[in-house]
């Protein structure tokens, strides 16, 4: 992937959303999660110490191998078992219907085909599963969606292929889930120049049973 994807995004990702705001929507997407849960986007970790007590396990699905390292401390101080299952949500290593919830956060930006993605979330989860989701993309303001679609080709190189123009909510609909809820502001308080990168989305799809 290249130097500064492999060795300085992941490093940057795991300083930038380790900030207290994001970590309190961390608990918030994480809160109903139960039984076997896939994650993702795994990252260095950042979501393990919210997990709630019902969780009995967690697979995850993480590309970058410094992500993983670092998570090292985080899952040896974690009461949830946690396996590697592979590098790409997009050809996820998984029987299908084989778990009861499914995790992302800040990782549907950067996942290049997200559709294949969320169809192979959907493949694995057992009806009536549950998809939880954090996210940041497009904002339905004009001006900043705007400044978005300018930024989206320096953002991908920069931030290793992440995008900014994203509808997520609609993204997750269109993959076959019901929407059970869904809270769209800006994740944190930043000035004006910082909107194009701050707007997301907090919510949990459901497949039907």
């Amino acid at each position: 992937m290249g130097w500064w994807t492999d060795h300085l995004v992941p490093r940057l990702t795991d300083v930038s959303l380790s900030a207290p705001e994001i970590s309190e929507l961390r608990v918030r997407v994480c809160a109903g999660l139960s039984g076997r849960v896939l994650e993702i986007g795994f990252g260095s970790g950042l979501n393990l110490p919210h997990l709630p007590g019902t969780v009995d396990s967690l697979d995850a699905v993480e590309p970058s191998d410094l992500g993983w390292s670092r998570s090292c401390d985080r899952r040896a101080g974690s009461e949830v078992p946690v396996e590697r299952i592979g590098l790409d949500g997009q050809v996820i290593d998984a029987a299908d219907a084989s778990y009861d919830a499914a995790l992302v956060t800040f990782s549907l930006c950067t996942i290049p085909d997200v559709e294949r993605a969320l169809s192979e979330v959907r493949r694995v989860l057992r009806p009536g599963g549950t998809l939880h989701f954090l996210e940041h993309g497009r904002s339905p303001d004009v001006g900043v969606a705007r400044w978005q679609r300018r930024l989206d080709p320096l953002q991908g190189l920069v931030c290793g292929g992440c995008h900014l123009t994203r509808d997520i909510p609609a993204l997750v609909q269109g993959a076959g889930f019901t929407m059970e809820e869904v809270e769209e502001r800006h994740l944190i308080r930043v000035p004006a120049v910082g909107k194009p990168w701050a707007y997301g989305f907090l919510g949990r799809g459901r497949l039907s049973t």
